[in-house]
């Protein structure tokens, strides 16, 4: 459970925090074991903090918008080129995790109705700790191989098409979606629970401090979206009593219910048998439906398909649009080509960019495996995170006196404490994934002084 295994130690797919304090490699990043459960708790705990940073950034410019938006309103052009560029990796990456994911359940669900298609039409290219099945058999090796994700593309270049057409996002359709999500969730919990077997929670903490953190680092990503609460704060009647209950209130439900999956999940099978597995849940109700006794689990397991899928479809719309959005604003404002600001004459949606948008992440999720693609979302959104707070911090030194509907309580403290504990969880990931990031950072950086710089709308001024 969140960790991911290589045939030898290298310093590239070593946790930057385990090569720093021992400077020995590993052979991947190790799993947090039944401790994801702590895992998921020190996420909710960054969360709260990032949370209601975000909130008064937010509060602090009177429109809907990204965190882009935001910086580019209060600090300027460069930090939102950073922000923005950021911003992308992190929902490309995010989006890509979850197609990949989604792809996989796919997979299941084929299965479920009797059919088996090509391996090689389901499953990424890359497989850096090559494809097992059930069993244990292997059935690619570790590296490149034929073949191409199919699913993975089809969904991303599907609601493509959707969001070039335009699409409203519904509140009653959204709470129908996570209803559907909350009754999957809870089918598996109470399903599985009989099938538990406590010796699978001991050692509950395999991989000690390490492997906890590094699972709180890899699966920071499925609590991306906790931030649309935070910028309610003009909606509130008292922002600096509703906004922290209504953050904290998801973040405990999330939890909870995240939780609980991590727990059941980790007593029902081995939890290193469901490493670098896209639908480890489905996944494990195949397996144990085989058992004796197992046989009503093959319904279950149609319910949580049906219900996970449901979930990720609405996800991807979600970060395909936020995505898009983001490059439409970046060429709105002279820092990207302005080919990415057309509008379809027709539907009046961002075309361009949401196309670009839409190949951006449908071909690396047809290449590429979940944990790569995952690990780049998770430092994308905490760097991110990082900035946000130094922003909240920087503005309140140079514009104290500018109104905010929410302020973040104790002063300094919880804008210092979610840098440090996202530095930390990004100290989590492997060295391989710093490397990447940087080389993102350095290219974006690249882009801003060489063309972004001499074309936004204030090159003039310069």
């Amino acid at each position: 459970m969140a960790g991911q295994q290589f045939d030898k130690p290298e310093i590239s797919n070593t946790p930057l925090v385990h090569y720093l304090l021992t400077h020995t490699a590993m052979a991947g990043r190790p799993g947090a074991g039944p401790a994801l459960a702590l895992s998921l708790v020190l996420v909710a705990i960054v969360c709260v903090f990032t949370g209601l940073c975000y909130a008064e950034l937010a509060s602090m410019i009177p429109i809907a918008g990204s965190a882009y938006t935001y910086t580019y309103a209060t600090l300027g052009e460069l930090i939102a080129w950073i922000i923005g560029w950021d911003l992308i990796l992190e929902y490309a990456f995010s989006n890509m995790s979850v197609s990949v994911g989604f792809a996989a359940h796919i997979e299941a669900l084929l299965e479920w109705f009797g059919l088996h298609p090509a391996l090689k039409w389901i499953s990424p290219a890359y497989l850096p700790t090559g494809l097992q099945d059930l069993a244990g058999n292997d059935l690619y090796q570790p590296g490149w191989h034929f073949g191409f994700n199919i699913p993975a593309f089809l969904v991303v270049m599907i609601l493509t098409v959707v969001l070039v057409r335009g699409i409203r996002e519904s509140a009653r359709t959204n709470n129908i979606l996570v209803l559907i999500k909350i009754v999957a969730i809870l089918a598996f919990i109470i399903a599985a629970s009989s099938f538990i077997h406590p010796r699978y929670w001991h050692p509950f903490m395999p991989n000690g401090f390490t492997g906890m953190l590094s699972g709180g680092s890899i699966i920071f990503f499925t609590y991306i979206g906790f931030d649309s609460v935070s910028t309610a704060a003009e909606e509130c009647h008292n922002p600096q009593r509703d906004l922290p209950f209504g953050i904290l209130a998801t973040l405990v439900a999330c939890t909870l219910l995240y939780g609980g999956v991590a727990i059941t999940l980790s007593g029902i099978v081995p939890w290193h048998s469901i490493m670098g597995d896209g639908a480890p849940v489905v996944n494990a109700l195949k397996r144990l439906s085989l058992q004796p006794g197992g046989g009503n689990l093959h319904w279950v397991e149609l319910i949580v398909l049906i219900g996970a899928m449901l979930g990720m479809i609405s996800s991807i719309l979600v970060f395909q649009l936020g995505q898009a959005r983001v490059w439409f604003a970046m060429s709105r404002d002279g820092l990207l080509p302005k080919v990415f600001g057309r509008i379809h004459a027709r539907f009046r949606t961002p075309a361009v960019a949401t196309w670009v948008a839409g190949f951006v992440v449908g071909i690396p999720a047809g290449l590429l495996d979940i944990g790569t693609v995952s690990n780049l979302s998770n430092i994308g959104t905490l760097f991110a995170f990082v900035l946000v707070s130094i922003a909240v911090l920087i503005l309140r030194y140079r514009e104290p006196e500018r109104k905010r509907s929410f302020r973040a309580p104790w002063g300094p403290i919880f804008p210092v404490l979610s840098i440090i504990f996202c530095i930390v969880l990004m100290m989590g990931l492997e060295v391989l994934t710093w490397m990447a990031f940087f080389a993102w950072l350095i290219t974006g950086l690249l882009i801003y002084f060489f063309y972004s710089r001499h074309r936004s709308e204030f090159a003039g001024m310069r």
